[in-house]
């Protein structure tokens, strides 16, 4: 998710990292109270930071979460996505999409328009 629309989506954070919790990651870093705030990447020539919603850790292998709402800004959150797509592919990590009801369609369509073919986590 983008950074204008984190401050109104904490409580889905918060509930994504319950859920990884139940399913045995660890490590976990995410951008609320309470974890370690995940790695920021910064772009080169302009003001633009990067940083993945949740991080964490399962037998050894690095998993980026994305927390998929509708967004203000979708042209932002598209080449966030697509960049988190390339890093982890060039590390040999995973990137996962988390989504929630009332938001299937717009994650379907972004997930689309970036050839992406992932299966999300719905929440």
């Amino acid at each position: 998710m983008v950074q204008v629309d984190k401050q109104e989506s904490t409580e889905v954070l918060e509930e994504s990292v319950a859920y990884l919790e139940k399913r045995g990651f660890e490590n976990i870093k995410a951008d609320i109270d309470g974890y370690e705030t995940p790695k920021a990447y910064h772009k080169k020539g302009s003001d633009v930071v990067i940083t993945p919603d949740i991080v964490a850790e399962r037998a050894g292998v690095k998993h980026y979460f994305e927390v998929s709402l509708k967004s203000e800004k979708p042209k932002l959150l598209k080449s966030k996505w697509k960049f988190l797509e390339t890093l982890t592919r060039m590390r040999n990590h995973r990137f996962k999409i988390i989504t929630r009801r009332g938001h299937y369609k717009f994650t379907r369509e972004m997930l689309q328009d970036l050839n992406l073919e992932k299966n999300f986590i719905k929440l």
